[in-house]
């Protein structure tokens, strides 16, 4: 009889996958409207070289592109301090998201990803949230001196 404890598994609630030098680990996207996320994952790099690991997300021609980077000889942890946000994904809750990794000249892998809400308690804190648009402000005159009134 085969040793259960000898098959690999993903025992977390994402996938995992390896793509050349790199271990994709625990997989995951987090969305509360399905339309914009959160992509969660650990990334270790076995290599000697720093690698530009290609996201590609979306179907057709509205296809979504990101790049990570991943050190050289060690573990990276994606999405939990500075997010990774994925929009437009179109992907509710409880679904699969097709989600393709891939590097250099390796053959890439395409995972069916699951997408969470942040129900549990240690995804609560990691729900996507977009990058504020700064506000332009008013900069005072760089000579001092202020500009007479119109009915002045």
């Amino acid at each position: 009889t085969p040793m259960a404890t000898q098959k690999p598994y993903d025992a977390s609630d994402g996938v995992s996958a390896v793509v050349g030098d790199v271990r994709l680990l625990n997989v995951l996207v987090l969305t509360e409207d399905g339309e914009s996320g959160n992509l969660l994952m650990s990334a270790v790099n076995s290599g000697d070289q720093d690698v530009q690991l290609l996201v590609q997300y979306g179907e057709g021609s509205a296809k979504t592109e990101i790049e990570l980077e991943v050190p050289a000889s060690g573990a990276t942890g994606f999405g939990a301090g500075e997010q990774v946000f994925l929009e437009g994904i179109g992907h509710q809750p409880g679904q699969l998201m097709p989600i393709y990794f891939q590097y250099g000249d390796h053959q890439g892998v395409q995972l069916q990803v699951p997408v969470l809400d942040g129900s549990l308690p240690e995804y609560g804190g990691h729900l996507p949230t977009p990058t504020p648009t700064p506000e332009p402000t008013e900069t005072p005159d760089p000579d001092g001196t202020a500009e007479p009134d119109a009915e002045g």
